[in-house]
């Protein structure tokens, strides 16, 4: 039989719950969100006091989903279960946002929008990879392509896959996008001889390239600005 501190508890959640679909998100602190998270993994736990725990041990709730999975599994009450779920949230935003990018259409405006659109693709990407926007003649976003993913610091891409991505999409420019998770901007020899080749390959097929851009810790290197796009 539920006891009387299992009754307190399914009355707060009820409320908190009230709130969320009442006022939105807006108004609630960061340790309320990650309450309102942890009950869907946690049904029997007083996650009040869990979601204080973790706010206060990682400092925000950015942190507390930014952990690795390992480390949050550790900390006490929490579980495989609930780790699992905190873990999934910025990969299932990134991939929210790549269906959505993919699903409406998106117009460029300036280099700023475009760095900051590439930017967004690498969100909570800890192996480098690397993206090919296709863009229309008016800088419509067709369709955003991972070409590739690799280890911690490499990535290999074959020019004929990005030429055939551009092709199947009827490109009339493109964007090449990669990231450095290791946190370096600067490009290696080989991204700047990979970017001269996806050039010369792209132009012969008429079809431009506006820029690489490399990004690491949500911060970007463009090659257009840097002025060594050939």
């Amino acid at each position: 039989m539920p006891n009387k501190e299992s009754f307190i508890h399914s009355g707060h959640r009820l409320r908190l719950k009230k709130r969320y679909l009442d006022e939105g998100l807006e108004f609630f602190s960061e340790h309320q969100v990650l309450e309102l998270l942890l009950y869907y993994a946690l049904p029997r736990t007083d996650t009040n006091v869990l979601a204080h725990g973790l706010i206060d041990h990682y400092g925000s709730l950015a942190a507390v989903l930014e952990a690795d999975y390992e480390d949050l599994r550790r900390q006490n009450g929490l579980g495989d279960h609930a780790a699992l779920l905190l873990n999934l949230l910025p990969y299932l935003w990134r991939y929210y946002q790549l269906s959505r990018d993919n699903r409406q259409i998106k117009i460029i405006h300036d280099h700023k929008e475009l760095a900051a659109f590439a930017v967004a693709l690498f969100t909570r990407q800890d192996k480098e990879a690397f993206y090919l926007i296709c863009l229309d003649a008016q800088n419509k976003v067709l369709r955003i392509v991972k070409m590739n993913e690799g280890g911690l610091d490499s990535v290999h891409i074959k020019a004929r896959t990005v030429a055939e991505a551009a092709l199947r999409y009827k490109a009339k420019s493109v964007v090449l996008a990669h990231n450095h998770p290791a946190g370096s901007l600067k490009p290696s020899a080989g991204d700047i001889e990979t970017t001269n080749l996806l050039i010369a390959l792209l132009n012969a097929l008429d079809i431009g390239v506006q820029d690489h851009i490399i990004v690491a810790n949500g911060k970007y290197f463009s090659f257009v600005e840097k002025g060594i796009l050939l």
